[in-house]
């Protein structure tokens, strides 16, 4: 079997054919492939199904496949090392949801099919995909802090989708319940409703008071805690790489208002979002 090599880490790229020209082959990188317009087979390892447009195929490097062209096609290539993933996915590699990442990318059922399911998310992730595209290719200003944000984005509507279609219990079986509770929490820590007390013990089917005891116990923070921590992360990124003022980081953020969010984010750093972004540029 042909095997493709790229040297480079990071690469998005989009190709359009009419006949598929290029003979069944692996990689030495990951691929996400996403079908932008058309439809036809894919044969992958071993297995062929239909695809059409917004599929999304997550390939390992040891998978091999091709497809067959049934009207021609326009196909969106990101192709990521391992180590781009976890520097640009997930800057603490010993966060809860780094494991269910790993898990994901080693899961052998999930890349038969196209990993989207739901429509929404199927048209989200194929917008971005097209934005990262023009991102990546045009090389603008803050063109690599945003395709670092929008790769990011990609891959957790990956995760998020893999709640929503049902696949968490087949990927979650090697995570105890403190795990899947946290991996919860870091999707859907921007959703105000999935983070009520109520909504969180219903999906987990414990009771709101026995889930907030548990997680406070297991972890040492408060399920609110989890979720201003993740906020103060995404802050933090904001504060760094974006053009965003104050006022609109504090609302992106479902902060009740600028006061609210310069006092929350002193009281996690020492210091108010504007003398953060301020020293870290010094920097």
């Amino acid at each position: 079997m042909k095997r493709i090599v790229n040297f480079s880490s990071f690469n998005v790229f989009s190709i359009e054919k009419e006949i598929w020209d290029i003979e069944y082959h692996n990689h030495n990188f990951y691929e996400l492939i996403v079908i932008e317009s058309g439809k036809g087979t894919h044969h992958l390892n071993g297995i062929t199904f239909t695809y059409k447009k917004g599929d999304v195929f997550l390939l390992r490097p040891s998978d091999g496949h091709e497809f067959s062209i049934k009207t021609k096609t326009k196909f969106i290539y990101i192709k990521f090392t391992e180590q781009h993933l976890w520097e640009h996915l997930q800057a603490d590699k010993k966060s809860e949801l780094s494991k269910v990442i790993q898990l994901l990318m080693e899961d052998r059922s999930f890349v038969y099919e196209s990993a989207i399911r739901n429509k929404a998310d199927r048209e989200h992730l194929l917008l971005l995909s097209k934005i990262l595209l023009h991102e990546f290719s045009h090389k603008g200003l803050y063109n690599r802090e945003t395709s670092s944000d929008l790769f990011s984005a990609i891959m957790t509507i990956l995760i998020r989708n893999s709640m929503s279609s049902g696949r968490l219990e087949q990927i979650s079986q090697g995570l105890n319940l403190t795990e899947r509770i946290l991996y919860y929490i870091n999707v859907n820590a921007m959703d105000t409703d999935k983070m009520r007390l109520e909504h969180l013990a219903r999906e987990f089917m414990l009771s709101p008071n026995y889930i907030s005891i548990y997680i406070k116990k297991q972890t040492g923070f408060s399920v609110q805690q989890h979720v201003m921590r993740h906020k103060i992360k995404a802050a933090e990124k904001l504060l760094t790489q974006s053009r965003y003022n104050i006022n609109e980081i504090a609302d992106r953020l479902g902060f009740n208002d600028a006061s609210h969010f310069n006092k929350i984010f002193r009281a996690y750093k020492n210091r108010s979002p504007s003398e953060f972004r301020k020293n870290d540029k010094a920097i």
